[in-house]
């Protein structure tokens, strides 16, 4: 078997590896197509998910639907802003030893799990939503001085409700950028309300079975890893996110007039992994400019800052990033797409 034969059918195995987890949550889930897509580019790249959306869309039944397609430890974890830091992490409590002399020992919090549901994260205090820092980039708790490594593959999956904001604590920006998706969960259409109708009304309870574990999800985030990012492509990702550097060397008006802070390399690492998912459910090896387009304004949208123009004009993140994407050429060696027309 040739290198590109092997290749081939590896991507072919993914891709039906990957749709078994996703037929198993649509036996639960009813719509949401493309949500569920960046969730599970989340889970196959070994980033953290943050679904924002009004109450009542299926945020956390998609969370805990896909730990139960999965064989992976589960804990939920209800923000509130009486919620302290140790009520996730853990704290040391006085235990009496079997010589009967008392000594301090570590009881684990829920966020020693593989799958963290943070549910309404941003109805906790600064200090609270800051204890996931450390383990959101490096998979460790830190304790007390001591320093404890979280099982692998280790997953944050947040909520967050975009009404109701009294009594809610924004999230900083140096949370928002250890998330590797923002998924925005929107209303259900006509025939998908009937469908949800037809299956929680009934008393019919539909479970999804576990297809996968912790070290077959290891493997597919090595292979994807290894997915071909031509020079070329790779520069579109690069200039794609200058672009939304204000007054930097590629941004567009767009960006001066809206951006106040543009994406972190984070968000050039986010959307070369999440395009490379795409190649492989596309069946391909290699990835297009296609591929970054359709991951660009789920690995952006948290990482840009509106000023106050864009504020007052109640712009979301997403108009000035389309307006980029539209604009800026997929080569360097093209002008932008304003200049064109101008000519």
């Amino acid at each position: 078997m040739s290198i590109g034969e092997s290749m081939q059918q590896q991507a072919e195995e993914f891709r039906n590896r990957y749709n078994a987890v996703r037929d198993q949550i649509g036996r639960v889930i009813v719509g949401h197509d493309e949500v569920v897509h960046g969730v599970l580019t989340c889970l196959f790249v070994g980033g953290h998910c943050l679904l924002e959306g009004v109450p009542g869309l299926g945020k956390t039944l998609l969370v805990r639907t896909l730990s139960e397609t999965l064989d992976l430890d589960f804990n939920r974890i209800q923000f509130t802003p009486d919620l302290m830091p140790a009520d996730i992490l853990g704290t040391n409590m006085v235990m009496e030893g079997t010589d009967g002399r008392r000594v301090f020992e570590f009881q684990k919090g829920p966020i020693f799990t593989q799958i963290c549901l943070a549910d309404e994260i941003n109805r906790a205090t600064p200090k609270t939503q800051s204890a996931l820092l450390e383990t959101m980039q490096e998979g460790t708790v830190t304790v007390g001085g001591q320093r404890f490594i979280l099982d692998k593959p280790f997953f944050v999956m947040a909520t967050q409700n975009p009404i109701e904001q009294e009594g809610t604590y924004p999230l900083p920006e140096a949370q928002l950028d250890r998330f590797f998706f923002k998924l925005v969960v929107g209303y259900s259409g006509r025939e998908e309300l009937n469908t949800i109708i037809e299956r929680t009304t009934k008393g019919v309870v539909i479970e999804p079975e576990k297809v996968m574990d912790g070290i077959e999800i290891i493997k597919w985030q090595k292979l994807i890893r290894e997915v071909i990012l031509a020079d070329h492509v790779q520069d579109y990702i690069v200039r794609l996110v200058m672009a939304t550097h204000p007054q930097g060397p590629f941004a567009l008006p767009v960006t001066n007039q809206y951006l106040r802070w543009g994406s972190s390399p984070r968000g050039a690492q986010t959307v070369a992994l999440a395009a490379k998912v795409r190649a492989l459910l596309e069946g391909r090896y290699n990835v297009s400019f296609e591929d970054i387009r359709r991951v660009f304004l789920p690995a952006m949208r948290h990482r840009v800052v509106l000023n106050f123009d864009a504020q007052a004009e109640g712009m979301e993140s997403d108009e000035p990033l389309l307006e980029i994407l539209e604009k800026l050429p997929e080569k360097s060696d093209e002008a932008p797409v304003a200049a064109v027309v101008a000519e």
